[in-house]
């Protein structure tokens, strides 16, 4: 992992990514001088998820749309997407599992848990059925998250049964798109 973290860029691609990292870290100073402390806090916590592909090894383009999801997420809560446009919180929450479970794939896969999608006891339906699995897991860690926040840091954040559980189902939808979608994809570099 560490050699992935510190191999340089190769191509425009590669390149995009890292400047996507870049803008997360501008981004959280900015908030950290500019904004609400909250929001310094919520643009933190992406960091460890934009420096992920680095070390997992990711392909340049799966690098560059995970990191877009995760730098959409965290600013749609800064700029109160969640809270003034009906059906955000749902749309990401798709799509941010689309994107989380991958990820998390890559990272079962550098561990020995799952086969790599290179290897050839990789079989195109472990995805289909293991992605959802991974998204209900991640969706049920993300709502543990939202409802720690709730009661440690501020009611401000929104914490209700439905909510949650539409979270976790919609979550699962979009991890089982992905696993769809990616059955026969690489997403690590060759």
């Amino acid at each position: 992992m560490k050699e992935n973290f510190l191999r340089p860029p190769r191509g425009p691609a590669e390149y995009a990514a890292d400047a996507l990292r870049v803008f997360g870290l501008l981004g959280v100073v900015f908030a950290a001088i500019r904004l609400q402390p909250t929001d310094a806090g919520i643009l933190a916590l992406t960091l460890p998820a934009l420096v992920a592909p680095r070390f997992l090894g990711a392909r340049a383009s799966f690098d560059i749309a995970f990191s877009a999801i995760v730098l959409l997420a965290a600013w749609s809560n800064v700029i109160d997407l969640y809270r003034t446009v009906d059906g955000w919180d749902i749309v990401m929450h798709v799509v941010c599992m689309a994107a989380l479970v991958p990820m998390a794939y890559l990272l079962l896969a550098h561990w020995g848990v799952v086969p790599a999608t290179a290897s050839p006891d990789f079989r195109r339906r472990v995805p289909i059925v293991l992605y959802p699995v991974l998204g209900l897991a991640l969706g049920a860690v993300w709502e543990m998250i939202e409802w720690a926040g709730f009661v440690f840091i501020s009611d401000d954040i929104f914490v209700e049964y439905h909510d949650t559980i539409s979270d976790m189902a919609v979550g699962a939808l979009g991890a089982l798109a992905a696993g769809v979608l990616l059955a026969g994809v690489r997403l690590d570099r060759a």
